[in-house]
């Protein structure tokens, strides 16, 4: 068994088939069986169950599993120890973010740019479910995002926090007692359109129990996981909407109002975030550390 064969198994897992996982790895399908095969012969397990045209893991299949994926991901820590050794502050720094996190960014990438410019970004965009699943399979190494996460697997530094306002395309403005702040109660009157986590819970969660404690029932009229989405139909006056503070720094509409709301003591909270004990290349704890003014 060497580490050639743990990766070819491994990549059969991830794709439920021989016929994807030979596709995927360049080769073809014959000679990724028979390594499949020797593998199988070599531990004395069956390592899979055919359902149809699916490979199912047996008991030994995912125990096997289980403790290739650990070996081949401390393989690539200790490969990517030694290249930082050679080759100092550089390569790739893959982030997550969320949008709602954006305002984050320019400022520390503007930073590492001059501070260290051999560093290239890798940003995917994701809602904090998806950003917590790339995190997960080690598609990135680092996050900006909004909580609550699941605190088992992901180390945090967490920002300060931001109060929420309510979002209303100005020509509503006629509609407000005070143009500038507004009690749960009235915002009653909006059609509402909020920020829902594609699975989990999250912002939706906490801004419905504000109206449920002082027993208000919002009108909803969308659910959305897409803070820019929902900009742009309150841009287009399809209804109001509930975000933080920091999300709409980088607002562009011109037809958008921001309104304080006065009496609703709920704030979001967001940072950054990365898996708990998997080595983080030094760039990566240096793009942490230059959090350090917003903890």
């Amino acid at each position: 068994m060497d580490i050639k064969q743990l990766y070819y198994f491994c990549t059969i897992v991830s794709e439920g088939q021989i016929t994807k996982a030979a596709a995927k790895l360049h080769m073809a399908q014959p000679p990724l069986s028979q390594q499949l095969k020797q593998l199988e012969s070599e531990l004395g397990v069956v390592l899979f169950e055919r359902k149809g045209r699916k490979l199912l893991l047996t008991d030994s299949g995912k125990a096997l599993y289980e403790n290739s994926q650990k070996l081949l991901s401390d393989l690539e820590d200790i490969k990517m120890k030694v290249k930082e050794i050679n080759e100092g502050i550089r390569g790739k720094l893959s982030i997550g973010v969320s949008k709602t996190c954006f305002s984050y960014l320019p400022e520390r990438i503007q930073f590492f740019r001059a501070e260290y410019p051999e560093v290239l970004f890798h940003i995917i965009e994701g809602d904090t479910a998806q950003i917590c699943d790339l995190l997960m399979d080690r598609s990135i190494e680092v996050a900006i995002t909004r909580f609550p996460i699941d605190h088992e697997h992901f180390a945090m530094k967490a920002f300060k926090n931001e109060p929420y306002v309510l979002i209303i395309p100005k020509t509503w403005k006629h509609l407000l007692s005070n143009e500038h702040k507004i009690t749960l109660e009235d915002v009653q009157q909006f059609p509402l359109m909020l920020l829902h986590r594609i699975h989990g819970t999250g912002q939706y969660e906490i801004i419905t129990k504000a109206f449920k404690d002082q027993h208000l029932n919002p009108h909803i009229i969308l659910e959305c996981p897409d803070v820019s989405i929902l900009f742009l139909l309150a841009n287009s006056e399809i209804g109001a909407t509930i975000v933080p503070l920091g999300a709409i720094e980088n607002i562009s509409h011109d037809n958008l109002h921001v309104v304080e709301i006065t009496d609703a003591n709920i704030h979001s909270e967001s940072g950054i975030i990365w898996l708990k004990d998997r080595h983080l290349s030094k760039c990566t704890q240096l793009f942490i550390e230059s959090f350090d003014s917003y903890y």
